[in-house]
């Protein structure tokens, strides 16, 4: 029975191969396997149940063995020889002005094609360069533009939360990402805060978004007004992991509480309209106003009448 495996190239692309069974492949181990017209060598990611592509499984790469120290020893040379090589990659871009700037170059194990991977703000038309290095490198060529998040996990490094990027660790589609989903995630909309190590905005920002949206939900808004153990005062911060708020007081004073330890009540600012509604709802106050308002009128008659203002 054939099973289905990811296998990723030394350039960084990945792709799903099948084979038999039988073969002893495991994660981190290299096969050789057949794509179209040529052979390559690439390193086991993964086992699949199977293939997570729309195409069947007999459409395929075929691995045709698991490799060994004459494949190690050719990849190695091809690795060399693709190093050498870029140099002339570099020069005919120089050449024929492309706006484009080459990443890495990768030969398959039978030397039959060369993949050219680089980066472009937009499209390029690289036929003339094809056709170029054809002829100074006497192989096929097979130019690929990949984006700045691609050419990062090709490279890899450390993210800024101390572990390995994502881009180079798991993620193997990269989704659309939005500025609304840092700030649905109370996130600092500046650059250093929700940029990655490519420039754009983080991968993680779209795979923890739903989860972040489901912690919103019993959390209370900054700028409300709440009663906590320790009077009345308005949330100004809050954390959606710990379900934590910080509340400041008319004092100026801040202090942390649980979100189930506060209950939110009316903004202050609608507090005097309230006062204002209870007191007319109210005889006694209502009567408390009028005799101050009739006290005060009488007081500005007596004035008139003994400034002989009045006549």
């Amino acid at each position: 029975m054939e099973k289905v495996w990811i296998v990723k190239l030394e350039n960084g692309a990945s792709l799903e191969v099948r084979g038999d069974g039988e073969l002893d492949l495991k994660r981190g181990g290299q096969c050789v396997f057949r794509r179209d017209f040529y052979e390559d060598i690439g390193t086991v990611v993964a086992e699949l149940a199977a293939p997570s592509m729309t195409s069947r499984i007999e459409d395929l790469p075929q691995i045709l063995r698991v490799a060994g120290e004459a494949e190690f020893a050719e990849a190695d040379e091809n690795r060399r020889k693709a190093a050498d090589d870029m140099a002339v990659v570099r020069e005919w871009i120089g050449k024929l002005a492309l706006e484009m700037n080459p990443v890495n170059a990768h030969y398959s194990l039978d030397r039959k094609l060369l993949t050219v991977q680089f980066c472009a703000d937009g499209r390029v038309d690289f036929r003339e360069l094809v056709k170029e290095l054809s002829r100074a490198l006497s192989v096929r060529i097979e130019l690929r533009q990949i984006g700045v998040r691609d050419e990062t996990g090709i490279y890899g490094g450390i993210a800024v939360c101390g572990q390995v990027l994502c881009c180079s660790r798991f993620l193997k589609e990269f989704s659309s990402i939005n500025v609304k989903m840092a700030k649905e995630q109370d996130l600092l909309l500046t650059p250093g805060t929700i940029s990655g190590v490519c420039g754009r905005l983080k991968c993680c920002l779209k795979y923890e978004h739903e989860g972040y949206l489901e912690l919103e939900k019993g959390m209370p808004r900054k700028g409300e007004f709440c009663d906590t153990p320790s009077g009345r005062g308005k949330i100004t911060d809050r954390n959606l992991l710990t379900s934590k708020v910080s509340v400041t007081f008319e004092n100026g004073s801040v202090s942390v509480f649980h979100v189930s330890d506060i209950t939110v009540c009316t903004p202050e600012k609608h507090f005097g309209k309230d006062q204002e509604k209870n007191a007319k709802n109210n005889p006694n106050r209502q009567g408390e106003n009028k005799n101050r308002k009739n006290g005060k009128n009488h007081q500005h008659n007596g004035q008139d009448e003994a400034g002989g203002v009045k006549k």
